[in-house]
């Protein structure tokens, strides 16, 4: 899952950033609406995490501009007024979702979560091959019932590959999918994660690897 913070406030942002980034996601932040306006641009989110009152460009105007894709993120609306009147505006603009500061952090993730999955692209709540089961709601996999106890970035790689559908993706972009802009292209990262996960999951294998073009689940859904 990619996500893009976008809130002025240098602190919360790094905290969000961080702490999203703890639940593996992949997090790029902009601190303005020019920012905001650029990465929207350049990448594909899942979910946009938007401070309403930026300086330079209003959030309001990210927001429109979000929801007016061919491919729209999702948009988890965050401000510090908590007036319904405020709710019901920020909402008529296409925000999916609502929050006011001060928040708690677990539901933020929550809500993200719950987000991801309600983008019109996204395929089925759980998701199931190769005797594998990922939830990525509540953040469990396990294979042929056994719990697998995965980090955070193989949590995430499994879900991307999982929600490929036995289509094959390249390192290339499970670096854009699971880590983010600041991902150096010439690393290795995906293949040591890759090997960590391929432990994990056991035998019979369930990830294939395409010489020269990456990675696919196994098995059919």
């Amino acid at each position: 899952m990619r996500v893009l913070v976008v809130e002025d406030s240098r602190t919360l942002a790094d905290a969000l950033v961080e702490g999203l980034q703890d639940e593996g996601m992949a997090v790029d932040v902009a601190h303005d609406g020019v920012q905001a306006a650029i990465k929207l641009d350049l990448n594909d989110f899942d979910v946009v995490v938007l401070d309403r009152d930026l300086p330079v460009v209003h959030g309001d105007t990210i927001c429109r501009m979000v929801t007016e894709r061919d491919n729209p993120a999702m948009v988890l609306m965050l401000t510090a007024s908590a007036t319904p009147a405020q709710r019901v505006s920020g909402l008529s603009l296409g925000a999916d979702d609502y929050l006011t500061k001060p928040f708690h952090f677990p539901e933020l993730v929550l809500r993200v979560r719950a987000l991801a999955r309600r983008r019109p692209l996204a395929q089925a709540r759980v998701f199931r091959a190769a005797g594998i089961e990922l939830d990525p709601l509540h953040h469990t996999a396990s294979r042929d019932g056994r719990r697998l106890d995965l980090s955070a970035k193989e949590f995430a790689v499994l879900e991307a590959l999982m929600r490929a559908q036995q289509g094959v993706l390249s390192a290339e972009d499970l670096l854009a999918q699971v880590w983010d802009e600041n991902a150096d292209p010439f690393t290795n990262t995906v293949q040591v994660t890759m090997s960590r996960l391929r432990r994990k999951l056991g035998e019979p294998p369930a990830i294939e690897t395409i010489a020269g073009v990456g990675y696919r689940v196994t098995e059919r859904f």
